[in-house]
């Protein structure tokens, strides 16, 4: 299958960025390189094309009870400018899809979805919705880019030649920035300070010219953005979540009101009240030697689990990993193994997130 191209791809081919399929797009994996990349988004603020994302518009006066049956989020208190994190579940309780949903009006909300999911999420969500309801899948004219770090405020202003408006926390605006109506949101996915752009798909070239033109911020790719949100312990679709298990797993019942109904309400419910059996911990290696994802995880002679996501975290200098352990082992300070072909690497169970500094939740410098 050829992979789909985002608006920059002429872009990252000419900054001789290293490209790699993903989630059945063709992606910037790295352009200096990760741990350079990485750091630089920590200390700084870099720019990420997150254009193979999805974005989906539901409007109408259903729309709001629509998406409170359809996700794990409660819909009804999301004050207009408001986002918040959930679930989309199938009907036995595995994740279809982790996503945000947006409320950008009375009765208009936006849903942003990960890109390998998009098309099944749209076809998901399409066939459960009221006849008053609209839905649109803005993603073939959406282009996303993501400027986190924590000078990501000032450098943004500076490029722009504007004044931001202080925005909270998942929270979102709509904007004119270089003539363009758009949407700013803040929600992150590294840990830092920073900002989503939405943005006209034709549009992405000027922006991202104009962002990185006074050479404050720098491109990032996908490895960067991985290892950012390895860090701060966030969990990545395909690897953390899945159709094969609920989200109890993963979140214990965090991102989940189940004083309302939803889809897959029955199965969460189960598993809350009699447990998951596996359930995702962070791991710290030993050393700088990095566990890769299905690497199995052993208490002695016992294979107890498998390893999730892995990498070195470089603002830790230590090798990380979130693995889906047995219960007994999920308490901090537990010691285990991970078997890296025929090598045991010692590792502990530590406390999420791994790294602690960042400035997400923080006044910006």
């Amino acid at each position: 299958m050829t992979e789909q191209l985002t608006p920059l791809h002429q872009t990252h081919v000419n900054l001789h960025a290293r490209m790699a399929p993903f989630g059945g797009w063709l992606m910037p994996i790295q352009y200096e390189g990760i741990l350079a990349e990485h750091q630089h988004t920590r200390v700084n603020s870099s720019i990420f094309d997150i254009s193979h994302m999805g974005e989906f518009e539901l409007r109408g006066p259903t729309a709001g009870s629509d998406l409170e049956r359809l996700l794990t989020q409660r819909i009804d208190t999301l004050n207009i400018g408001q986002c918040r994190y959930g679930f989309l579940l199938q009907d036995d309780g595995g994740v279809l899809d982790d996503l945000t949903c947006y409320r950008l009006d009375e009765n208009r909300y936006w849903l942003v979805v990960n890109a390998a999911t998009c098309e099944g999420d749209a076809d998901w969500i399409r066939s459960r919705l009221s006849p008053d309801t609209t839905f649109e899948d803005l993603s073939p004219a959406t282009a996303k880019l993501d400027v986190q770090g924590p000078t990501s405020r000032r450098d943004m202003e500076e490029a722009l030649g504007v004044s931001l408006p202080d925005l909270g926390y998942f929270r979102s605006t709509a904007i004119d920035l270089l003539g363009i109506p758009c949407l700013l949101s803040r929600t992150g996915y590294t840990g830092e300070w920073g900002y989503e752009l939405y943005l006209p798909w034709d549009e992405a070239g000027r922006f991202w010219d104009a962002l990185t033109a006074p050479g404050r911020i720098k491109p990032a790719g996908l490895g960067a953005r991985d290892t950012l949100r390895l860090e701060v312990g966030y969990p990545l679709y395909g690897h953390e979540l899945s159709r094969d298990r609920t989200p109890v797993s993963t979140s214990r019942g965090m991102f989940i009101d189940m004083e309302k109904d939803f889809i897959g309400k029955a199965a969460v419910e189960r598993e809350l009240k009699e447990g998951a059996g596996r359930y995702v911990v962070g791991l710290l290696l030993d050393s700088k030697r990095a566990a890769r994802a299905d690497a199995a995880v052993f208490d002695g002679d016992r294979e107890i689990g498998a390893v999730t996501s892995g990498s070195l975290g470089p603002s830790l200098d230590r090798a990380i990993a979130l693995a889906l352990v047995d219960d007994g082992y999920t308490s901090p300070g537990t010691e285990v193994e991970i078997d890296l072909r025929g090598k045991r690497l010692p590792a502990t169970v530590v406390e999420l997130p791994f790294y602690r500094e960042g400035t997400a939740r923080k006044k910006p410098a």
